[in-house]
């Protein structure tokens, strides 16, 4: 570990800026959209200004970046912080490109209980963080709150709850109880398995590598999403459906991104809502619930999906002038880090010692949109903000807390578990010739 530990974001960043020399630092980011740059580009001054440090913004694309990183590693030329998908969390920590010590002194010093549990947990060593986590966001079961309310139904917050509401409210073509991912080669369909199966505790993976799924809890995950395919519309279907059906008010819930936030309440002319003949109105907005938490029978906990971006302080870095730029980036420029793209940051510190939601608070004043603007806290209910980031603290990945994301990643992006699911919902197989092949398929891999 460093020798220094300190109480507050604030003190470090005075006294280190104090003890050390000024420093030019390298980030790299995969925000590298102008608009997103230019906001960073200003954060950074900021920190700059206190600092007396340099800060070199470079912009590297999402896909490139394991490539450019293992390169970098290599010649012993990494930049000093990256600001990175989960993928690389872990791998990256073991083979040494990322500073362990470093991530977790900063997050001690900003505080770990200000952390959301999940976005922690998920970058979780032996000796500490493989970086420290900045942003995220939970995948969300959309849902038609004000159909649920007149009909008495619970929010669906379960498979049976779901499976109530389904009975409920399923009257096509006028209504869909949902619209379910179908559409095989789309990794929209692997996404929303994925997070159906954490809601009922099933992995393919342990901590030894891969391992038999579940026949019973398996079994019950297969039944559950074919109810909800049933209750689609036929064909093969994926997120421009799910969206285009909820917006025209055909489909009382569907599965989506926080992206569909700003687009539900008319702010997107290139998806506008056509439930009313006003395609800017917010009407859809306000009769819309989001659950983010989700469990089956096996598991009453359930589980939420997330996808949770780090910052990772490298090997090669000036090391405390790279932890004080990431200790700014995390407290008194952490709503400048937010602004990038607030309906898909949500932020992984709801708050700071002296205001436990300061950050909440001040990301739900973000505005959000693109021909229009609008804050999010404006648009939805207090405990829809907090259902929305509250699934960071249950968040969770296939194969992270087995230390096995990387073969989890494989299982997925293979897409076999998306045919055989479809085969069993077509009627093609049984329940337990689906487990047996996705078991065998998953071998294979």
């Amino acid at each position: 570990m460093k020798t220094w530990h300190l109480a507050t974001a604030a003190t470090a960043l005075a006294l280190s800026a104090n003890m050390a020399a000024a420093e030019t630092l390298r980030f790299w980011t995969t925000e590298t959209q102008a608009e997103r740059l230019a906001k960073q580009e200003a954060m950074v001054a900021e920190f700059e200004a206190a600092s007396g440090h340099t800060v070199e913004v470079i912009p590297v694309e999402e896909k490139d970046l394991g490539t450019r990183a293992t390169a970098a590693f290599a010649a012993g030329d990494l930049p000093d912080v990256i600001y990175h998908t989960l993928q690389y969390a872990l791998p990256w920590a073991e083979a040494g490109i990322l500073d362990i010590d470093a991530a977790t002194d900063v997050i001690e010093a900003l505080g770990a209980e200000t952390f959301a549990g999940g976005a922690l947990e998920m970058a979780a060593t032996e000796d500490g963080y493989a970086s420290v986590p900045v942003d995220g966001w939970t995948q969300m079961l959309v849902y038609r709150k004000d159909l649920f309310d007149a009909a008495g139904l619970e929010a669906p917050t379960s498979f049976a709850n779901v499976e109530a509401a389904l009975a409920a409210l399923h009257n096509p073509p006028e209504m869909y109880g949902f619209v379910a991912a179908t559409k095989v080669d789309e990794n929209f369909m692997s996404q929303v398995l994925e997070h159906v199966f954490l809601a009922n505790g099933v992995t393919p993976v342990g901590a030894d590598g891969l391992a038999p799924l579940d026949v019973a809890k398996t079994t019950e995950v297969l039944d559950f999403y074919k109810s909800i395919a049933e209750a689609s519309p036929p064909g093969e279907l994926y997120w421009d459906q799910s969206r285009t059906l909820y917006f025209s008010g055909n489909a009382a819930m569907i599965i989506w991104s926080p992206f569909i936030l700003d687009e539900l309440a008319g702010l997107r002319d290139s998806a506008p809502p056509t439930i009313t003949d006003d395609p800017t109105s917010p009407e859809l907005a306000s009769k819309t619930g989001v659950v983010t938490n989700f469990a089956g029978p096996s598991n009453p906990d359930g589980a939420a999906w997330a996808d949770i971006r780090y910052f990772g302080i490298t090997a090669d870095a000036s090391t405390d002038a790279a932890m004080e730029f990431v200790q700014f980036s995390m407290d008194q420029g952490y709503t400048q880090t937010l602004s990038i793209a607030p309906e898909g940051k949500f932020p992984v510190r709801k708050g700071n010692g002296d205001d436990a939601e300061a950050f909440q608070k001040a990301w739900a004043a973000l505005p959000v949109g693109v021909d229009r603007k609008a804050p999010l806290g404006a648009l939805y209910a207090a405990e829809m903000i907090d259902e929305i980031v509250g699934g960071l603290n249950v968040a969770q990945r296939w194969g992270v807390a087995e230390g096995q994301l990387a073969l989890a990643s494989k299982l997925i992006n293979s897409q076999a578990m998306n045919r055989i699911v479809r085969e069993y919902i077509d009627g093609e197989i049984d329940a337990a010739a689906a487990v047996a092949a996705m078991n065998e398929a998953f071998s294979a891999i």
